[in-house]
């Protein structure tokens, strides 16, 4: 039997599409519009590191340009409309979908009480009761107000005393949720002092199979096209075995069908899709010529292997990497231009002098760079310092590295 196939170009469009990347960045950002965008990339994911800004804002803002740290914030933390927890990492989630994580809280319960048993986090079982009462009396509360009588057994920023240990596995397991964050430090209150009643009520909580059901199907939805493995991935709370087989079900009733998808380097690739795949990438916009930067945490990056074989983009994030060691930099951004990833760069915001400092730029070696891209690169980067709150952008010597050359730009942007 044939099966419907996309090529190479179909495919990355759709996926785009998928990921809010292909139209063109503009748009409201704040309130429900904000929340509409979240809904449909499915969560957005927080990081600590903050080159140039933090990545949630980053990939906020490749899409609405628009889009200000603020406006996360008020839909977070002051309209409840999201709630923080993990798929593959921490991230914000869009608060309709809270139910959902019930499974989430019952498998990381089982998980983590072992992990972390055996990870010399003993007491922080004994520790849970302490910890409610605290939160109970004196209202929500960071690490840094519980077990100030603990002590740490080494100074590593992973070596969490018994008090933090077990106020992270309340929030894990649904007993604590995170109202807010200051300076990137969580904030947890009781559960029910946050999250609506409505969701929080026994016939709320939907069983473990229609949760299994809602994360393939959803993350099917938000993907276009993908393996059981890559459905299991997305929200991280089945199982691949669990993935597998929901798509054999949903394969004979109908729901779904198999397809074909070309890879950059012109492989084929079998993959699960809605009937209406071929018509649905027929439909995907042409995307944008505006060059984007994108934060390493991107959803259309998070899959590293996907990626690559949509785009002929091999990425790995060095932050964790021996300086001596690194290819390109610490933390370095791709760069996307239409329905291409064109390179990456190196750049880092000097908030004292009010400077964007870009340190190196690596166009992909198939790309014949132009002096129009450059100026064009040169805007987009004009457009990321007023996001990140900076007065203008200076460019290092050599910045613009093409085949193991170096040139500086003809023009400084304005």
């Amino acid at each position: 039997m044939t099966l419907p196939r996309l090529s190479n170009a179909q495919a990355r469009r759709l996926f785009l599409h998928k990921h809010a990347l292909a139209e063109q960045p503009s748009g409201r950002a704040k309130g429900a519009d904000l929340l509409t965008l979240i809904e449909r990339l499915g969560f957005v994911q927080l990081d600590s590191i903050n080159t140039v800004a933090r990545a949630h804002d980053m990939i906020l803002y490749a899409r609405r340009p628009a889009y200000r740290a603020q406006n996360l914030q008020r839909v977070y933390e002051k309209d409840r409309a999201l709630f923080e927890h993990w798929t593959h990492d921490a991230a914000v989630i869009p608060m309709a979908f809270y139910p959902h994580w019930n499974l989430r809280f019952q498998r990381d319960a089982d998980l983590l009480k072992r992990r972390w048993s055996n990870w010399r986090r003993d007491g922080f079982e004994a520790r849970f009761a302490e910890v409610l009462a605290h939160i109970r009396d004196h209202g929500p509360c960071s690490s840094s107000d519980v077990g100030t009588d603990e002590k740490k057994s080494s100074g590593g920023w992973w070596d969490w005393h018994p008090s933090k240990t077990a106020l992270e596995y309340l929030w894990r397991s649904g007993a604590l949720t995170v109202v807010g964050r200051r300076g990137f430090q969580k904030r947890y209150d009781l559960t029910e002092r946050v999250i609506d009643r409505t969701l929080l009520e026994t016939n709320a909580r939907p069983e473990a199979a229609e949760t299994i059901g809602w994360c393939c199907a959803s993350a099917l939805d938000r993907l276009g096209f993908a393996t059981s493995g890559e459905l299991a991935a997305f929200w991280d709370t089945v199982t691949p075995a669990e993935a597998k087989i929901w798509c054999a079900d949903a394969l004979t009733q109908g729901r779904i069908i198999e397809a074909e998808i070309t890879c950059a380097n012109g492989t084929l690739r079998r993959v699960f899709a809605r009937p209406d795949l071929l018509e649905e990438a027929a439909k995907a916009p042409e995307p944008s010529g505006r060059i984007r930067v994108l934060s390493p945490f991107d959803p259309a990056l998070r899959d590293r292997k996907r990626a690559e074989r949509l785009f002929d983009f091999h990425y790995r994030i060095e932050v964790f990497v021996p300086e001596a060691k690194r290819k390109y930099g610490y933390y370095v951004f791709p760069l996307m231009e239409r329905d291409r990833l064109i390179g990456r760069i190196d750049m880092k915001s000097q908030r004292d002098a009010g400077t964007l400092a870009v340190r190196a730029v690596w166009p992909e070696p198939s790309l014949r760079w132009s002096d129009a891209r450059t100026r064009r690169l040169e805007a987009e980067l004009q457009r990321v310092a007023r996001f990140a709150g900076l007065d203008e952008v200076r460019f290092d010597n050599g910045w613009l590295n093409m085949s193991g050359s170096a040139r500086t730009p003809s023009a400084r942007p304005p």
